[in-house]
């Protein structure tokens, strides 16, 4: 997922930074509330972080400001854990409250959870033919062997998993996995393809040339082609 942190307080920020894209999450950040507000409204996130307590422009009031354009879901993080801030915060849109101190732990599990929610499945697992995707877990299995992926690999894979069928964009791609430190220019994306294609083997990703990725429908015959998964013309 494409996600948002706007938070003031230097050494936490950095420490959500690194453990969401350790989760395999591209992430961007804010320190505070009017730069956050003009990221949320200009960038397609799939998540944003808001602390609430934020200089120049208050938790609350990004929310209601993305909730007038934006469906983004949302996970408040704050020290106010008194009653009437979680039920003003719960009334003004946000999807989830985590008050601080919190363990990490839970926050990835929590984001994991507004992730499934989002793309409208409870479920943690994502079979693709003897290929099974751990949403929790962020591990795959092709029958009994488990397979090794990168962050970025994972993520590329559970988007087009979770799309599934549906023809995604390198575009879009880069929007959802990468975030404004790595170069939209480049060909990371054909690079973590050919990666998974030699882990998971070349049917299972597609390629519509100039056009983008996808993963075939359930039913739908996969088609071998060659070394590049490109499909013929």
């Amino acid at each position: 997922m494409r996600i948002l942190v706007v938070e003031d307080e230097r050494p936490l920020r950095n420490l959500l930074v690194q453990a969401l894209r350790e989760d395999g999450h591209a992430v961007d950040w804010a320190e505070e509330g009017v730069d956050g507000a003009h990221k949320a409204l200009g960038t397609a996130y799939d998540l944003l972080v808001l602390d609430v307590m934020l200089p120049g422009m208050d938790g609350w009031e990004i929310l209601a400001k993305v909730r007038r354009e934006k469906p983004t879901p949302v996970l408040f993080l704050t020290a106010r854990d008194t009653v009437d801030d979680r039920v003003k915060g719960l009334d003004l849109g946000a999807d989830d409250y985590l008050v601080k101190p919190f363990a990490l732990t839970e926050l990835l599990a929590r984001v994991r959870a507004l992730g499934r929610r989002r793309q409208g499945t409870g479920s943690p697992t994502i079979q693709l033919g003897s290929t099974t995707i751990d949403t929790n877990s962020r591990s795959v299995r092709r029958g009994d062997e488990s397979i090794p992926l990168t962050a970025r690999e994972y993520a590329i894979l559970e988007l087009l998993a979770s799309r599934r069928g549906e023809l995604v964009t390198k575009t879009d791609i880069y929007d959802r996995v990468f975030d404004d430190q790595d170069d939209s220019l480049s060909n990371l994306v054909e690079v973590h393809v050919s990666h998974l294609r030699k882990k998971l083997g070349k049917g299972l990703i597609q390629t519509r040339r100039g056009h983008g990725y996808r993963i075939p429908a359930e039913g739908e015959t996969p088609w071998e082609g060659d070394e590049s998964g490109t499909e013929p013309a």
